[in-house]
Parts: C-alpha cells; sequence; structure tokens
C-alpha cells in the first residue's frame, strides 16, 4: 500500500514488543509502521547517558540463560552482554545484622526454619508444574488458586514467621507487588514460565545474570533505525476504528493512518486511553479495566570508590527490614570496573509510600541503610544519584508488568491474546516465556506478526509459536536438586507424621540436612 499514511500493519507501542512486531513484519515483505506516544523508543527499557554515568538502564536491564530471543537481538546488533559482579559475598541483613552467603538464597541454620523454606520453594515449583504456560487458567486447579491471593497462599504454607518475611520479599522483588494484591495462581504461572524459583531469582545462571554493554535501550535504539522513518515518535493513539475496510487509527496530534490490521503493543491498562469503534467485546473491555501495573524506583548510587568489593562484597544485598526502602540491590559498576554503582528497587507499597519524597530524602534513606548493611561510613557519600519512579509514567502505568490479582486470570485471561477483529495484541503481558521481561516482549511482539502473517496465508497456523535455539553465548545449565531438597518433609508435615514424641527424630533429620548444606555429606 503507497497511499499516504497507509500500510498493510499499524504498530501501535514503540517499546521492545512493538518494535520486534514491525521489524518481523517487515522483513515479511510487509509495509508497517510504528506509533509510539513519546520522544523515544524502548517503552520501559530507557538507557540514560551523560558524564557522571556513561549510560544507565533506569529501566529493563537484566538478561539470562534462557531468554533467547533478547539475545539473538542483541548479538544481530552487535551488542555485547557482560556479568552482574557476583565474584565476592553477597549480603543478607536481618534482625539488624548482616550475613555473608554464596549462592541465590541466604542461608539457614535453624532446623525448622529450614524445613519451611524448603518446603515453600519446593511447593511453589510443584504448583507451577500443574499450570500450562500457554493457558494457566486451564490447570487442575485454576479456580481455587485463582481465588486465594498469594497473601493466603503463603499463610497456609509458611509454618515460620521468618519464612513468610522473606516470602513477601520474594513476592516483592519478581512482580513489584504485595503478597495480598496479586492471585496465587498468577503468581505461581508467572514463576512457572520463567524456568521456576531458581532462574527467575538467581543472578548466576539466573534472570538477572547479565546486562547488555552500552544499555538495554540500544536494542529497540537498533531495531527503530532499521525501520527508519517508518517509525514516529509523540504519537499517542486514541481512537482505533474498524468500521471500514481499513483500520484507522488517529493519534492526539491529528495524524490519521489507515491500514488492514493493528497491532497493540502496550500494557491492558493503557487500552483505557484508547476509543475503539465497535467497542471491545465485554470481557476484553472488563479485563483492561483490571489488571494494574506494579510499583517500583530504580535507583542507582554512584560513589568514588568500589569501596564494598575490598571489603569482600560483591554488591549484592537481601535487606529484610520494616524501614529499609530497599529490599534487593545488585553491583551497577561497569564491566571495566569503572563508575562503581548500587543499584536498588524501592518495591510495592514501599514506592507508593516513598514517592511523595524529594529525591534528596530518598537518596538519604537509601545511603543510610546501605552504611548499615555494609558496616561503613562510605556509603553515606555518594557521588551521583540516578532514578526513575517509573509509577510516574503515564505512558507504562508502572513497572515491571501488569499483575493480575485474585479470580481476575480465571474469568479474563483468556482473552489477553484474543484478536479482535483486525487488532492484534502484543506487549510483554501477552508472553508465554518471561512474561514481564525483554525476553517476552520479543516473543510477544512476533508471535502478534506471525498471527497477522498467518491470517493473510503467508504462514501455516503451526508456524505463530516458533521454538527458539539456545543461545550458545549464553547457555542454560541445569539447576540441580538434592535428596534432600525433593524428600524432607514439611515443618506440618514432621509434626503429623513423627507426633511431638518424635521430636529428637525431626531434630536430627533436620540436623542432617543442616550437615548436608554445610558439605558435611555427600551430594546424593
Amino acid at each position: 500500500m503507497t497511499s499516504a499514511n497507509t500500510y498493510d500493519v499499524i504498530v501501535v507501542g514503540g517499546g521492545i514488543s512493538g518494535l520486534s512486531a514491525a521489524k518481523l513484519l517487515k522483513s515479511s515483505g510487509l509495509n508497517p509502521v510504528v506509533l509510539e506516544a513519546r520522544d523515544r523508543v524502548g517503552g520501559r527499557t530507557f538507557t540514560v547517558r551523560n558524564k557522571e554515568t556513561k549510560w544507565v538502564d533506569i529501566g529493563g536491564a537484566y538478561v539470562g540463560p534462557t531468554q533467547n530471543r533478547i539475545l539473538r537481538l542483541a548479538k544481530e546488533y552487535g551488542i555485547q552482554t557482560y556479568k552482574v559482579n557476583e565474584e565476592e559475598s553477597l549480603l543478607h541483613y536481618v534482625n539488624g545484622k548482616s550475613h555473608t552467603f554464596k549462592g541465590s538464597f541466604p542461608p539457614i541454620w535453624n532446623p525448622f526454619v529450614l524445613l519451611d523454606y524448603n518446603n515453600l520453594f519446593r511447593t511453589i515449583d510443584e504448583m507451577g508444574m500443574e499450570i500450562p504456560k500457554e493457558a494457566p487458567w486451564r490447570a487442575p486447579h485454576a479456580e481455587e488458586w485463582d481465588r486465594m491471593s498469594m497473601q493466603q497462599f503463603l499463610e497456609r504454607t509458611c509454618w515460620t514467621s521468618t519464612v513468610r518475611r522473606f516470602a513477601t520479599l520474594f513476592v516483592n522483588v519478581n512482580v513489584t507487588s504485595e503478597p495480598h494484591e496479586v492471585s496465587a495462581l498468577w503468581f505461581l504461572w508467572y514463576v512457572k514460565q520463567c524456568g521456576g524459583i531458581m532462574r527467575i531469582f538467581s543472578t548466576t545462571n539466573g534472570g538477572q545474570e547479565r546486562k547488555f554493554a552500552g544499555g538495554a535501550g540500544q536494542i529497540s535504539e537498533s531495531m527503530a533505525n532499521e525501520l527508519g522513518e517508518r517509525v514516529k515518535m509523540e504519537s499517542p493513539v486514541y481512537r482505533i476504528d474498524q468500521t471500514g475496510d481499513l483500520v484507522v487509527v488517529e493519534t492526539v496530534n491529528k495524524e490519521t493512518y489507515k491500514a488492514r490490521y493493528v497491532v497493540v503493543a502496550v500494557p491492558p491498562t493503557l487500552n483505557l486511553k484508547m476509543h475503539f469503534s465497535p467497542e471491545l467485546p465485554p470481557l476484553r473491555n472488563q479485563l483492561i479495566n483490571r489488571v494494574p501495573m506494579g510499583s517500583v524506583i530504580k535507583c542507582m548510587v554512584y560513589y568514588k570508590e568500589n569501596f564494598w568489593r575490598k571489603k569482600g562484597y560483591c554488591g549484592s544485598m537481601v535487606i529484610e527490614e520494616e524501614g529499609s526502602p530497599i529490599g534487593l540491590t545488585l553491583d551497577d559498576t561497569k564491566p571495566d570496573g569503572t563508575m562503581p554503582c548500587i543499584m536498588g528497587f524501592i518495591l510495592a507499597s514501599k514506592c507508593r509510600q516513598l514517592s511523595s519524597l524529594t529525591r534528596e530524602e530518598r537518596l538519604r534513606r537509601i545511603c543510610e541503610i546501605y552504611s548499615r548493611v555494609l558496616g561503613t561510613e562510605e556509603a553515606l557519600h555518594p557521588v551521583h544519584y540516578e532514578e526513575k519512579n517509573w509509577a510516574e509514567e503515564q505512558y507504562s502505568g508502572g513497572c515491571y508488568t501488569a499483575y493480575f490479582p485474585p479470580g481476575i486470570l480465571t474469568q479474563f485471561g483468556r482473552v489477553l491474546r484474543e484478536p479482535v477483529g483486525r487488532l492484534y495484541f502484543a506487549g510483554t503481558e501477552t508472553a508465554t516465556e518471561w512474561s514481564g521481561y525483554m525476553e517476552g516482549a520479543v516473543q510477544a511482539g512476533e508471535r502478534a506478526a506471525r498471527e497477522i502473517l498467518c491470517t493473510m496465508g503467508k504462514i501455516q497456523p503451526s508456524q505463530i509459536i516458533e521454538v527458539e535455539p539456545e543461545s550458545k553465548e549464553v547457555p542454560a545449565l541445569p539447576f540441580v536438586t538434592t535428596f534432600w531438597e525433593r524428600n524432607l518433609p514439611s515443618v506440618g508435615g514432621l509434626l503429623k507424621l513423627m507426633g511431638v514424641s518424635t521430636f529428637l527424630s525431626a531434630a536430627t533429620a533436620a540436623a542432617a540436612f543442616v550437615a548436608y548444606k554445610k558439605g558435611l555429606l555427600p551430594r546424593s
């Protein structure tokens, strides 16, 4: 199609998902256009460049094994990855004290707490195995699990306050929401489609293993450069009309575009900013009212020197303290050792509480907790600070992703990816692998593009979902569970099984597990 502002496909949204869709459509011989509301591409990824930081990702940044689509794009554009530093010890701050550790999770020496931890994480993974990635509402216990919040799930599953508290932080970190806000079915699905507990939470061999040298924003910028003048910035869409032969899309700045098909690649709730003619089907219309965005402020504190590494710490901190603004940190120093920096997240309800403070007050509180956790005054003297409150972004609504409150996924989930007439839906929320991440954004964009190619008769239905080959540069190593991790009882199971009279046997089993964890027993 060649007449002015008439295209084969209009893509609404110039984040990774929309650009991935347009890139695939163009390479398939079609003529797409991308309408982006902001004055930049990248959506929830945003690389800022300045002299104090060289470059800094104030949005999505992390990538790891099994995220093969985003790694493929990076490789195509010559964008290198580097590992997030975890050479030295990690720190776990709890009850006012810092404890060093290695690995994905802080170690526990209290036998009952250890049983409780083991049971919680094993239960999350086992329940996840019942949930189909592409259709969680079809899980055998979908209705029951969806009616339950993660708060209720944790109250049922955890015996100890220690584990409940850590599990709350685990929910906060992964989905920037509180346990009472999210459906257990949705959260269990979310962990499962990222590859399970270990894959989603780990730095090494997990979702936070690497970053892109030069910033994640380069991926969107490279796709936009490839698409050239097809990408229209500062073009917020407010009307989509599919009553005529062509779909008519109007922007706030009074531009009109026409196409045979439209890909909507924005968070579901942003559909509320658009007027649809004919109106959306009932379930789609109600879905977009029911899936809010998570809340997070991403904070980067820069220092003159990397004092934490000199003390034997890598910069990763797990902070369990009611008054701490930050729950989790990672080292954000450049791979060449310059620009020493600690990245921390202000998560969920804390993001909402601390949004009213000034930037300076937030920085002061962050430095104070870092000083306590790292045990040094040096943390009180930053040389630069960057932050991004994603809750203030009107064209994102929040970060990292939309979440499903209890009861929503089973009633409305099935229409999440369902086309409406000539409208197709992308965005990381619609992905079935690494939804909520950059990887999910690519999967969703390419899937929506292939749905259109299938409708046009250019590919077969069996070709819509493509299996992505594993990245050779970032291979996934398996996480091995031990005999003890698979077979130790829960606290409740132990008490039921043996009765209080066999307390000694319980202590023996737990002590054996502790001995094994300390490396005193051989691995099975």
